[in-house]
C-alpha cells in the first residue's frame, strides 16, 4: 500500500441467523453477526464476550515452519453425537499437504484448552450446535461430528502477523467456522473467500466480536491478510470451530 493512502475495508455481507443454511446451501458460506450468533446460542452477547479472558494466556506456536513468533494458540477435539458432546484426550492437529503446503504432515502437539473454557455449558451448546448446522447444511443424515477447536491469537510484536501464513487454503473438513473474538491496534486482516471450483470470490474485514464466518469446506477456500500495528503492539483473536464426518483428520496418520 502507498504511503499515505487510507486503508480500505469491506463489510462482511451478513445474513440472518435464519438464513444461514440457506446461505452454505446456495453459495458455499454465511456470515452472522454477532448478536444472531447470540440469538443462535440462546445466550447473551455478554456472555460470548466474557469468554475473551481465556485469549490472554495462549501458549507460542512453536510449530510456524517461517520462523515466526506472532502465532499464539491453542487446541482441544471433541465427539458430537446428536446433542451429547464429549471431549477426547488431547491429540495432535495434523493436515495433509494437500491441505495445508507449509505445515501439512506434521504431528503438531500444541497446549489444550483450559477447562475452564470447554467445561461450561454455553461452549458445550456452541459445538452441538455448530455439528447441527453441518448436519442440516450438508443435508447429512444424523451421525457422529468431530470437531475441533482451534484459539488463536495472531500478535504484531515483531511487526507483522499473519493468520494464514499457509496461504488461501481449505482444511479438509465439513465445515469451518470461524470467529472474530477481538481485534487491537491493527490493520489489515482481510478475509478472502474463493470458490473452489469456479471464478468467486468475496473479500471482507470481521471487525464485530463474535461475529463468524462460516464454511462448506469442500466449496470454499479462505485466507486473512496479514496484520501491522497502528500502536505499539496490536492483535487479532480468533476462534476456529470445524466439523468433520467419518472421523478426525489424521486419524491412522503416521
Amino acid at each position: 500500500m502507498l504511503a499515505g493512502m487510507a486503508y480500505v475495508t469491506f463489510p462482511p455481507p451478513y445474513v440472518a441467523h435464519g438464513q444461514a443454511v440457506r446461505a452454505l446451501q446456495d453459495r458455499g458460506h454465511a456470515l452472522l453477526q454477532a448478536h444472531d450468533v447470540a440469538r443462535w446460542l440462546g445466550c447473551s452477547l455478554d456472555d460470548l464476550q466474557a469468554w475473551s479472558r481465556f485469549w490472554d494466556d495462549l501458549p507460542a506456536d512453536d510449530f510456524l515452519r517461517d520462523g515466526g513468533r506472532y502465532r499464539y494458540r491453542r487446541h482441544s477435539c471433541f465427539v458430537v453425537d446428536e446433542t451429547n458432546l464429549q471431549q477426547v484426550p488431547h491429540r495432535a492437529h495434523w493436515q495433509p499437504v494437500q491441505y495445508n503446503a507449509l505445515h501439512g504432515g506434521m504431528q503438531r502437539w500444541f497446549a489444550p484448552m483450559q477447562d475452564a473454557l470447554v467445561g461450561q455449558p454455553l461452549w458445550q451448546r456452541l459445538v452441538a450446535a455448530l455439528a447441527g448446522l453441518a448436519q442440516d447444511a450438508l443435508r447429512a443424515a444424523p451421525q457422529r461430528w468431530f470437531a475441533e477447536a482451534h484459539q488463536f491469537r495472531i500478535s504484531t510484536e515483531g511487526g507483522i502477523g499473519r493468520p494464514t501464513p499457509e496461504g488461501a487454503h481449505r482444511d479438509g473438513v465439513d465445515l469451518v467456522a470461524v470467529f472474530l473474538v477481538g481485534r487491537h491496534a491493527i490493520k489489515g486482516g482481510e478475509t478472502r473467500i474463493f470458490e473452489a471450483a469456479g471464478p468467486n470470490g468475496q473479500r471482507f474485514t470481521l471487525s464485530e466480536p463474535w461475529s463468524v464466518l462460516l464454511l462448506d469446506d469442500a466449496r470454499m477456500i479462505h485466507e486473512t491478510t496479514p496484520i501491522q500495528p497502528t500502536a505499539d503492539v496490536g492483535w487479532r483473536d480468533t476462534l476456529v470451530l470445524t466439523c468433520r464426518r467419518g472421523g478426525f483428520l489424521g486419524d491412522g496418520a503416521a
